[in-house]
């Protein structure tokens, strides 16, 4: 008797091991196997493309090792509540990640709840040895340790590669209404002081509880990133990151409560701001930012399209802003001037549109308020900068920009993206950009069509 006891309780203790490993049966393919990636990867380790994952907890790959992720894998996150404990993974300087997703069988990323939320984890955090303004720091909201330490003198550095992945449900690190003053703690996929020498292509964040793309300080070069649905800022830019972005888009539906102000793509310095070297300055062609289609009755958190605050440079061509309820560019005091006086920063060859028409260009001067700037309007709009503004989002004349399942953001004949496009100057006609006629994100070609990858539901 005492026998068949202590079987009975061994074979009890086993099955609650397992059940706390496992990923909701309406959520996994259930002719995958399970296994768990925990604790640290301190060797070179390849994922089995038989199997799927549960990230269990903050995953540190460290040594100089390298983690690499096959095509059509799922790696499911487990759910903690408490912030510090969020899920994460995370590549350590030194150490290298390779996603190998296609477009028919992308690397998924996302909650291992029953019914997801955003928040559920954390994020994708890549840490490198590229120049940052503060030389070397730490992720914000996670452990003060060397292996959250990003920075360093390396412009080629090279922390691995990213193709065809998909992140869900990240963003609970962060709390609601976090401090718009200072670097936002990580948040779907964080690229901190990540060089050159990484690959970054066809990566969508969707439902992210706070940003969806996070450059801090770095050279990282990317193409091809999707933002849907974010509670936070689309694409957000900190601490000097200095890098190459085509083909965009930002994308919202509705507006969220999790921020104090939600922007399509906001660049800042840092904090003080000050001058400290290098300047915040992502050059990016081929942006398509959109907000919800309806004109808000009551006064929600979605800010700007694009807001160019605390000391940043900046250079965007090329690209789409629509629907955003305050504004679709906003300077600051220690922006304005340097905008008007084309002190190595530019927007230029845009198409803009906003819910309020005299908004579409605005000056947010702190305490007392964000104002229409029809200096900046007359301004971007001359024979040189060469933005347009559109009265209503139609104007663009995109297949389907809004409706049931995924937008369709192609432009029809007729419209005034087909054409416009100018790639002049040292910064557009390096080789990283492809130099294409037509403004925003897509083309005659639709590459963020639902698919595999490009997940609208």
């Amino acid at each position: 008797m005492k026998k068949i006891t202590l079987l009975s309780l061994i074979g009890l203790t086993f099955f609650a091991a397992c059940k706390k490993d496992r990923i909701a049966s309406g959520n996994n393919n259930n002719s995958l196997k399970t296994d768990t990636l925990q604790g640290t990867i301190t060797a070179d380790r390849t994922l089995d493309a038989s199997k799927s994952y549960l990230l269990k907890g903050q995953v540190y790959v460290k040594n100089n090792a390298t983690l690499t992720i096959p095509a059509g894998i799922t790696v499911y996150a487990q759910v903690n509540a408490d912030r510090a404990s969020k899920s994460a993974l995370v590549i350590t300087k030194g150490a290298k990640l390779y996603i190998n997703g296609t477009a028919g069988n992308p690397v998924v990323f996302t909650s291992a709840a029953a019914i997801k939320t955003p928040g559920d984890w954390g994020a994708i955090i890549l840490l490198g040895n590229a120049p940052t303004n503060v030389i070397t720091g730490n992720v914000a909201g996670l452990p003060l340790t060397n292996d959250t330490q990003y920075g360093g003198n390396v412009a080629t550095d090279n922390s691995g590669s990213i193709t065809y992945l998909r992140i869900e449900y990240t963003g609970g690190i962060n709390p609601p209404q976090e401090n718009e003053w200072s670097v936002d703690k990580a948040s779907g996929l964080v690229l901190a002081g990540v060089g050159s020498g990484t690959r970054i292509d066809n990566v969508m964040v969707k439902y992210s509880n706070d940003d969806s793309f996070q450059f801090v300080g770095g050279t990282v070069n990317a193409t091809h990133l999707i933002s849907y649905n974010c509670g936070d800022d689309d694409f957000d830019f900190d601490l000097g990151y200095q890098g190459n972005l085509q083909f965009l888009i930002g994308y919202r539906t509705k507006a969220s409560s999790q921020a104090v102000r939600a922007n399509g793509f906001e660049s800042y310095n840092d904090s003080v701001p000050t001058v400290n070297t290098p300047l915040t300055r992502p050059v990016v062609s081929n942006m398509t930012i959109i907000g919800p289609q309806e004109t808000p009755v009551v006064k929600t958190n979605l800010n700007q399209g694009v807001y160019m605050r605390k000391g940043t440079r900046l250079a965007i061509r090329n690209s789409l802003v629509s629907d955003y309820p305050e504004g679709a560019f906003m300077v600051c005091p220690r922006t304005r001037p340097v905008i008007l006086a084309d002190n190595d920063a530019e927007f230029r060859s845009n198409l803009v549109q906003t819910d309020t028409l005299a908004r579409t260009f605005c000056w947010d001067k702190d305490v007392l308020g964000v104002f229409p700037d029809p200096e900046l309007t007359v301004f971007l709009t001359n024979s040189v900068n060469k933005d347009s503004i559109l009265v209503a989002s139609t104007d663009f004349k995109l297949n389907r920009m809004y409706g049931a399942g995924a937008p369709d953001l192609t432009p029809v004949n007729g419209s005034p993206a087909l054409s416009g496009a100018d790639f002049t100057g040292i910064d557009f006609s390096n080789s990283f950009f492809t130099q294409v006629t037509y403004r925003g994100a897509i083309g005659p070609a639709n590459w963020a069509a639902q698919s595999n990858w490009a997940d609208w539901r």
